[in-house]
């Protein structure tokens, strides 16, 4: 069985049909700042490496839907990393791929249309492209903390083994890239 988000308090704002959930971080965006000792974050990059097999997942609520989001990108996040030859150059990767223009619910070239709704006006947009972009920075950051080797200052091959795989046949990024 697929690990679902156990972050759902009652009082979450949403944007689309997306939990905007607290966030332990420093950069800019919508999120409230988490006071407790996980985040979405932390719950996505611990369940990766188990979620990654699964070519379904069913959607239980709308934190579902953020946690899925940030797996794929770790996905995204570790084809770049598993190039990168120090840690110092796998954050710069990571803060490109992180600030870079990507597409998000109801634009062409979002691969999971069908699940997330489109947000509902040009407000809404801007939230959740801004909440996104603060999910981007922040994954990357803490992804470099846990795939390079402190010793060797190199990627760990126990995270970069599992850049074939594609959480729900999904990918982030268009084909080829």
């Amino acid at each position: 069985m697929p690990q679902h988000c156990c972050l759902l308090d009652g009082d979450i704002k949403l944007v689309g049909n997306m939990a905007l959930l607290p966030l332990k971080t420093q950069f800019k965006g919508p999120a409230a700042k988490e006071t407790k000792d996980t985040d979405i974050i932390d719950e996505a990059i611990y369940y990766f490496k188990a979620n990654v097999f699964f070519k379904n997942y069913e959607i239980k609520n709308e934190a579902d839907r953020t946690l899925i989001y940030v797996t794929l990108y770790i996905s995204e996040c570790l084809k770049k990393l598993q190039k990168c030859s120090s840690k110092g150059q796998g954050e710069k990767e990571m803060y490109t791929l992180g600030i870079t223009a990507f597409p998000i619910p109801g634009e062409p070239g979002f691969p999971l249309n069908a699940m997330y709704a489109k947000p509902a006006n040009k407000q809404e947009d801007e939230t959740m492209r801004s909440y996104l972009q603060q999910l981007r920075q922040e994954t990357g950051l803490r992804l470099c903390d846990r795939v390079f080797d402190s010793a060797t200052d190199k990627p760990s091959k126990w995270w970069v083994c599992f850049v074939k795989r594609q959480f729900m046949n999904k990918s982030l990024s268009a084909p080829g890239q």
